[in-house]
């Protein structure tokens, strides 16, 4: 992938990488080097730390998503990179801070120990660590449980659109009323502030979403329970990291809209980005690159998921973390000391990062050539319009391919398999429940009225994408998902049906304006 004689990778032993760090700083020039970031890039501690504050604030600047008072949702997982983001959040909100970030945080953080296997008192412990680590903060966060997923509306799979008539459309006309509103009521300004800062304070002691650590309940035993059946009915890693990935985005997009964000941030790396970039290729979800990997991901409509620090590596967040105190919380995941062939996400982590040792521009120059795909605002609206999404992963469907592609024969191979397989099963259910008495079922043939209301895959596959597909195969049973999932796959295929029904007496798309 990388040449040694590209100019980016030089072989030097441990003797050179000594002498290089007794060198000056290739910033300041005065200052001794305390690390080496590539292969000359020698910083002092100072300079480091302005490196790493000025990426953070341009790739916000360069890119103009966020307006002046708008409410950021801060997604929190422990990690480095997270802790990072939101240490870098802190000090851009500082009021001695150049280039001031001037919208309003808020911090959440979701507890999968369930899926994990922890007892109820490793999430407690866990759970008050966090906590611990956010109420330094002084911004108002959010502790859920991902048994929260079984209580989500059915509107979380709806893509909502963004209208706010009272923003203007050009970002320095927003920053400069922001900036006259800020000056004209700077003393109420400054009292509001202290009373959102009494109200969060007191929001998070009384929240009853595991905020207190000391004093949280348990969620619902059937609840953990229920969540614990789909992972356990999910046969492969793969899957299952994906499926996770899944509820947990439907949460905090839940969580966002409920109090009023309008963006996420997240805190994956280029490292992060560059697994995730070769992972989804192998899982079929290569049309997608640009809403996985990109900057901003704005396929849900009135949130949007932005990544500011996909410009740092692994290696430069682990430093900055070191050399300033940051503290990161280390939590036990589903990936933690399983073996590399156990996933497909574990294994291109395992292969990137044996590769990036050797070659150290591996990880950028992955992380480059994901940066060139994008997707056309143009595309973006016509398909807002026109097409279906994936009821999982809110993706444009993209099973739309031609009758000599790969994927058709391998939907007719599953079909026909699929209609062996209920002609089966419906010889055997005649056999077990006769009715009798003009179609009433007997007493002991009470699942025959209920049998239709089990959900089957053949009524959720056809509303998933090709990716997603394959992800739900690896499910034993689909009537393990949580019910807003089984109810939106009710509602579109009920459409879908009634569609059929009346599509002789639907006009063409060409013809609405005759």
């Amino acid at each position: 992938m990388c040449e040694v004689g590209d100019g980016n990778y030089v072989d030097m032993g441990r003797e050179e990488k000594s002498a290089r760090l007794g060198q000056t700083c290739m910033k300041c020039k005065e200052g001794s080097a305390v690390l080496i970031i590539r292969v000359g890039d020698a910083f002092c501690k100072s300079c480091f730390k302005d490196y790493f504050i000025h990426k953070f604030r341009a790739m916000l600047g360069k890119n103009r998503i966020v307006y002046p008072g708008e409410k950021v949702l801060l997604a929190y997982s422990g990690g480095p990179s997270s802790s990072a983001m939101i240490q870098q959040v802190q000090e851009g909100l500082s009021r001695d801070a150049p280039k001031k970030l001037r919208f309003i945080p808020g911090i959440l953080f979701i507890d999968e120990g369930a899926v994990c296997g922890q007892s109820w008192e490793q999430r407690k412990q866990n759970v008050s660590e966090i906590k611990q680590v956010l109420q330094k903060t002084n911004s108002p966060f959010h502790v859920v449980p991902l048994e929260e997923v079984f209580s989500l509306p059915q509107s979380v799979l709806q893509s909502a659109t963004s209208v706010n008539p009272q923003r203007p459309e050009n970002y320095k006309q927003a920053v400069n009323s922001f900036l006259g509103q800020q000056r004209a009521h700077e003393d109420e300004l400054s009292a509001t502030a202290d009373e959102m800062a009494q109200l969060c304070v007191t929001a998070n002691e009384c929240s009853n979403t595991l905020a207190n650590g000391s004093t949280c309940s348990s969620p619902p035993t059937e609840l953990t329970s229920a969540l614990i059946e789909i992972f356990n009915s999910t046969r492969t890693m793969t899957a299952k990291l994906e499926l996770l990935h899944s509820l947990r985005s439907h949460l905090i997009m839940h969580v966002a809209r409920t109090y009023g964000y309008s963006k996420v941030m997240t805190g994956e790396s280029c490292t992060r980005l560059a697994v995730r970039l070769l992972a989804n290729i192998s899982l079929g979800r290569g049309a997608f690159l640009p809403l996985d990997t990109g900057f901003s991901d704005n396929r849900y409509g009135n949130v949007t998921i932005i990544r500011p620090m996909r410009e740092y590596s692994l290696k430069e967040v682990s430093f900055y973390n070191r050399l300033f105190n940051v503290r990161s919380v280390f939590i036990p995941t589903m990936e933690t000391k399983a073996p590399e062939n156990s996933s497909i996400q574990h294994l291109s982590e395992s292969f990137i990062t044996k590769l990036q040792t050797d070659f150290p521009s591996t990880v950028s120059t992955m992380y480059r050539t994901g940066e060139k795909l994008n997707i056309s605002k143009k595309q973006i609206a016509e398909e807002n319009v026109t097409q279906e999404r994936c009821l999982i992963c809110m993706c444009i469907l993209d099973v739309g391919v031609g009758e000599a592609s790969a994927f058709c024969a391998t939907q007719v191979s599953q079909n026909l398999s699929q209609k062996r397989q209920n002609q089966n099963a419906e010889l055997l259910s005649d056999t077990e429940n006769k009715c009798c008495n003009r179609g009433q079922c007997c007493d002991r043939s009470t699942s025959c009225s209920s049998s239709s209301s089990v959900p089957r895959p053949q009524d959720v596959l056809p509303l998933l994408c090709y990716s997603c597909r394959v992800t739900v195969k690896d499910v034993v049973s689909v009537s393990t998902f949580p019910p807003y999932i089984l109810q939106e796959a009710e509602h579109r295929r009920r459409r879908m049906e009634m569609r059929k029904e009346i599509q002789d007496f639907l006009l063409d798309e060409g013809s609405e304006n005759l």
